[in-house]
């Protein structure tokens, strides 16, 4: 029998996806207040891999990165996808989001997004949230799967979170 050990905390990122500036600035101040502080990566993709939030949140659509201050522990995943739907409701205007927050959790091993969505891959948390296995680190580097989404997959993304591994495992150091 394997002994058991609490694995490390974890890096918090959240995917924001806005079409108005204000609203992207609204989505980090509540994030900071919500997760004691964190910053915008300096990163901004024009978000065209799907249409699939074009009608509620307009377009074009934006998508920046925000990285807590501070780790977190790997079992908080569901109460964090959680908070950041209670975000997006908050700034609910007829029935559409402003903006979408996309949380996951970044460690040396993978990165990992929460949703709502069950799927074949998708591992149940609780309270209707999933977790969903987005990328690997194997060979040096940050690997798509299968479902991976096309975004996720791509280079810029990984890159992107290949150096936030790179700031995670000094924190880890020391």
């Amino acid at each position: 029998m394997g002994g058991i050990k609490i694995p490390d905390n974890v890096c918090l990122m959240v995917s924001i996806l806005y079409s108005k500036e204000e609203m992207l600035h609204t989505a980090v101040n509540l994030l900071n207040e919500r997760f004691d502080g964190g910053e915008v990566l300096q990163f901004e993709q024009l978000f065209n891999f799907s249409d699939y939030y074009n009608e509620e949140l307009g377009t074009p659509i934006y998508r920046r990165f925000w990285r807590a201050d501070r780790l977190f522990p790997r079992d908080s995943l569901a109460d964090i996808k959680s908070q950041t739907n209670q975000l997006e409701r908050l700034y609910m205007r007829e029935n559409k989001r402003q903006f979408n927050l996309d949380p996951g959790f970044l460690s040396a091993e993978n990165f990992v997004l929460a949703t709502t969505k069950n799927y074949t891959h998708r591992i149940y948390l609780r309270d209707g949230i999933y977790a969903d296995l987005t990328l690997i680190y194997r060979n040096r580097g940050l690997r798509p799967l299968e479902w991976t989404y096309p975004d996720y997959a791509g280079e810029e993304i990984r890159r992107l979170l290949e150096r936030e591994r790179e700031r995670y495992l000094r924190i880890l150091r020391g």
